[in-house]
């Protein structure tokens, strides 16, 4: 690959490879691109870029990171955009534009001022992210979006239902295939592996019922290694064979899973903002 050649992407074409990343430069006024953002990016075209980024410009008021983030969710602000565009492509290059929302990052202050969250009294304004927890210690706490539309109070009750149904079902395989009876404790040890089965799948469902699988393989082996003999000789005690599960599952959890956290939602209430 060659620097200095061009460069085909579908319907355009770069005239080489250097590519202006987006960069932050916080002077915007009410989201309004000026001369200092003509100058900034139009140089790095005049420069020979093949292809030159805006910087992250928020798609709503409520995504800017500070005061000083451009935007384009008005026409003010298209119409500013416009013309720097056009100067941009003038000189040989591509104009480009970094979309962004902040979420609970949004309503800072500009870095040279700290990069802290905004006070009141400096035009802070409601953030917005995904989940309503705070960015860090001491700044504010964002409104909580349904994302898609999904009604996550809905979700949460499909899954615990959901979820009793597999426990139901778990438990009746449990007592007539394997115990043959119900009798207490008989889960005793198995819900060790089934919250290291969690863990092991990253708290993710597809994983998790990978993680399931291996660990029910590893139980039904000790079952059928149970009485077996080795090297001629007396049978193995059954208790090293019972062990195999749970040592297939510290194995697992010490050796291949890594670092696996929870998600921070589990067991908050969620109120709709």
């Amino acid at each position: 690959m060659k620097l200095f050649e061009p460069l085909p992407q579908r319907g355009l074409s770069l005239r080489n490879r250097i590519v202006v990343s987006p960069m932050c430069q916080y002077s915007a006024v009410d989201g309004v691109p000026d001369h200092w953002h003509l100058v900034h990016l139009g140089s790095r075209a005049v420069g020979g870029a093949g292809a030159v980024i805006a910087e992250a410009t928020a798609v709503s008021a409520q995504g800017r990171i500070s005061l000083g983030d451009t935007g384009i969710w008005n026409d003010a602000q298209v119409a500013a955009w416009r013309p720097i565009a056009a100067f941009i492509a003038a000189q040989g290059a591509v104009p480009g534009v970094q979309l962004a929302h902040a979420g609970r990052k949004a309503s800072a202050q500009r870095p040279w001022d700290g990069g802290g969250a905004l006070a009141a009294a400096q035009g802070a304004w409601t953030t917005a992210a995904p989940s309503a927890l705070p960015f860090d210690a001491g700044w504010p706490t964002p409104e909580a979006l349904d994302a898609a539309g999904i009604r996550v109070n809905r979700v949460r009750w499909a899954a615990v239902l959901a979820s009793g149904c597999l426990a139901g079902l778990g438990g009746a395989s449990l007592s007539i295939f394997l115990a043959s009876s119900f009798t207490r404790d008989m889960t005793a040890g198995r819900g060790f592996m089934a919250l290291a089965a969690l863990i092991f799948g990253k708290w993710l469902p597809v994983p998790a019922a990978a993680a399931c699988l291996l660990f029910g393989f590893s139980d039904a082996v000790q079952i059928r290694l149970q009485g077996v003999v080795l090297w001629g000789v007396n049978p193995v005690p059954v208790q090293f064979i019972q062990v195999l599960p749970y040592l297939v599952t510290i194995l697992v959890l010490a050796g291949w899973v890594g670092r696996s956290r929870a998600p921070k939602a589990i067991g908050l209430p969620y109120l709709k903002r």
